[in-house]
């Protein structure tokens, strides 16, 4: 039986196993993907000595480490999938397949993410003006699923080196926040506050605007942004259709079968129920 599984630390939160078992059981797989806590100080380790698993996602605080690991030690070879292109951009990597002993490295979130928007959404940022809070891994990913065709991306993170230049990308301060809303027609979180029930929203209510869709990483359970986006009207959506679809990308990266996407879907939606 292959194993395949998700490094994180911590990583118990994770739904990835319930979309990905319940896809290889749809299609008869004999495998099995578990979370595998991984701190920090053990990360290289794991990545290039650990050979029980033959493929694996990372999730936070993995995503940038892992790549700059690999790359420093030759390790990294890539494997685009559709517009996860980007990677070099991101400077994070998510989904990793080993091949003897070649360590085989993608970035579905582009890909996972972009398909929510379009699918959940709804949204075309065709020429639009997008406001991005955070930007380690995940957040890398939505400014490179965005960047083909926006007219800006606005994005601000605590850590200012963690935002990369890019084309049509100005990093900003908070205190300039509320003006930029008015030139945003998305707003993306892609921090996580909202993960705990006691969080407040990264964006003041009365900052959002009519002409504004709202989307948010956080897919553990409705955020306060969300909340204030539905009592606005506006149009907002959660990250569990990002985690669906560059979950399904990384089956098929895996596999090479179709992912049955319905299936992952369902899974994950009585999980969450539960």
């Amino acid at each position: 039986m292959d194993l395949y599984g998700i490094i994180g630390y911590p990583v118990k939160h994770s739904l990835s196993p319930t979309m990905h078992n319940a896809a290889f059981k749809a299609l008869d797989i004999k495998a099995k993907y578990e979370k595998i806590p991984i701190k920090p100080e053990d990360l290289e380790d794991f990545l290039l000595n650990n050979k029980k698993y033959k493929g694996f996602n990372i999730t936070v605080p993995h995503k940038v480490r892992a790549m700059e690991i690999l790359k420093n030690t030759g390790n990294l070879v890539h494997r685009q999938v559709a517009d996860s292109k980007y990677i070099e951009f991101c400077g994070a990597i998510n989904t990793v397949e080993r091949e003897g002993e070649k360590i085989v490295c993608t970035n579905t979130d582009v890909i996972g993410f972009m398909s929510s928007l379009k699918q959940d959404l709804k949204f075309d940022h065709k020429d639009k003006g997008v406001l991005l809070i955070g930007c380690g891994g995940a957040g890398r990913a939505v400014i490179a699923g965005l960047s083909n065709g926006v007219r800006k991306i606005y994005a601000y993170d605590v850590n200012k080196d963690a935002i990369k230049s890019a084309e049509k990308l100005q990093c900003i301060f908070d205190k300039e926040i509320p003006g930029i809303v008015k030139e945003c027609q998305l707003l993306v979180n892609a921090t996580p506050i909202g993960m705990k029930k006691t969080d407040v929203s990264p964006i003041d209510k009365k900052i959002l605007h009519n002409n504004m869709a709202v989307y948010d990483l956080v897919y553990n359970r409705e955020t306060q942004l969300i909340k204030d986006a539905k009592s606005l009207g506006l149009p907002c959506s959660g990250g569990l259709g990002m985690l669906l679809y560059q979950g399904a990308h990384a089956f098929e990266f895996w596999t090479g079968k179709k992912a049955p996407v319905e299936v992952m879907k369902e899974a994950l939606l009585k999980k969450l129920i539960l």
